[in-house]
């Protein structure tokens, strides 16, 4: 079974909305039957591209994105988290399932190898 992954969505970017969206977000995710916490993240440092976002698990490649809309993205993050899960190492080699946020995707870190 993969590991839990986890969505760090930024808090500092918009912080009005930020709680509603994550709630929703972890509601969506929930009703998809995806293991995943979604979590509050300080600043990401993509403040030129808000909303940041990152997917982790244990075991898997890291990916970050920016410029998304967790409301109006929620989809495409759904389908992205699932496309995630689903690979191998965390590696989407065809991310077309992930709908726009394709575009936003900012950087993809390789795992850590259990020698690293």
């Amino acid at each position: 079974m993969t590991a839990r992954v986890v969505v760090h969505l930024c808090a500092t970017c918009d912080a009005d909305g930020s709680a509603n969206a994550r709630d929703a977000l972890q509601t969506s995710l929930d009703a998809a039957g995806l293991h995943t916490d979604v979590v509050a993240q300080s600043c990401m440092n993509a403040c030129a591209e808000p909303v940041s976002l990152a997917l982790q698990s244990q075991g898997r490649a890291t990916y970050f994105f920016a410029g998304i809309d967790p409301v109006a993205d929620r989809a495409d993050i759904v389908a992205t988290v699932a496309a995630y899960r689903k690979s191998s190492g965390g590696w989407v080699d065809d991310a077309a399932a992930c709908g726009r946020l394709r575009h936003c995707l900012k950087g993809r870190v390789p795992a850590l190898s259990s020698g690293s």
